[in-house]
């Protein structure tokens, strides 16, 4: 077929129409994976949510909620002896949250013994972010220490604009953090094989 056509000759519209309906079709196709793929990954994030809705009645039990608390204070809280104290950090609210959920539930807690500090950039709103994790952790603002400023970030602009620093916790009991240490320290060298 194309020794046919060998000696037919286009001129350069022809070349362009084809370029056009080419670019015009592939766009289309593109739309049309992005709604697939989309769709996709939606059946595959409700077949793993609905794998894993068990949990739900499996963290009512206090021993598997203080696991829970403990893995999430290895990874997030703070470890130095010396404090005797709880203290936890984190930018996430979904995170202080969840430790703050955790910990309620699996201690009898003092409300009086919560301090927190936010910890910020310089050209942020510190007035503004105070309110902020207030209202996500429940503390009123008389046990919220003085804002830290990372002097690192004086002159620099923050990226992030919904970024809200990080709200660090501090619990004042030796014995919760003696507690929850002990926890972690039994759950690493437990007999997990």
């Amino acid at each position: 077929m194309h020794y046919w056509c060998r000696d037919i000759h286009l001129d350069n519209t022809y070349h362009q129409r084809v370029e056009q309906m080419s670019r015009a079709n592939l766009e289309k196709a593109r739309e049309k994976a992005v709604i697939a793929n989309r769709v996709k990954r939606q059946a595959y994030l409700d077949s793993v949510s609905a794998s894993n809705q068990y949990l739900v009645n499996v963290i009512k039990n206090k021993d598997t909620a203080k696991v829970a608390l403990a893995m999430l204070y290895l990874g997030e809280g703070g470890k130095s002896w010396q404090k005797a104290s709880l203290y936890f950090g984190n930018s996430n609210p979904d995170v202080i949250k969840l430790y703050l959920k955790l910990l309620r539930y699996c201690y009898t807690i003092d409300k009086s013994k919560f301090r927190c500090t936010v910890q910020c950039r310089a050209d942020q709103d510190i007035d503004s972010l105070q309110r902020f994790w207030i209202h996500i952790t429940g503390v009123p603002n008389r046990q919220f220490y003085q804002a830290q400023i990372d002097k690192r970030t004086i002159g620099k602009s923050t990226m992030k604009p919904d970024y809200k620093g990080v709200c660090r916790i501090d619990y004042l009991s030796a014995h919760l953090f003696t507690d929850i240490m002990q926890a972690i320290k039994i759950i690493q060298e437990g007999p997990l094989a």
